[in-house]
């Protein structure tokens, strides 16, 4: 939900070296491939960047921040810490799950 009578955020994408703007077509390519995403013509838009990951690959970023200027705050807040590691208490599996690709099959 946004803030009423908000104007349309475009900001222009940050300059990437080549060697980015290669891997950035390559990870597009794959995910329009697969479905995930498409051209789009909306007036709104966000700059993206790229964080290496420990493995030496790059994750695309998305610079939401002036979107999220504009987004009115949920009236309930988080959940405290300690109060989600009071209901981990007694529990014996944890799992880690990487969303790079998986991500896009969660329902919101």
């Amino acid at each position: 939900e946004l803030v009423p009578k908000a104007a349309h955020v475009a900001r222009a994408p940050y300059r990437l070296a080549p060697l980015k703007m290669k891997e950035l077509a390559k990870q597009l390519q794959e995910l329009s491939d697969k479905g995930f995403i498409r051209p789009s013509s909306s007036p709104w838009g966000a700059p993206m960047l790229f964080v290496k990951k420990k493995d030496g690959s790059f994750c695309i970023c998305i610079d939401n921040r002036e979107l999220n200027k504009l987004t009115i705050k949920n009236r309930y807040p988080l959940p405290r810490i300690d109060d989600l590691f009071d209901q981990l208490q007694g529990s014996s599996v944890y799992s880690k799950i990487d969303l790079r690709s998986e991500y896009h099959h969660l329902c919101v």
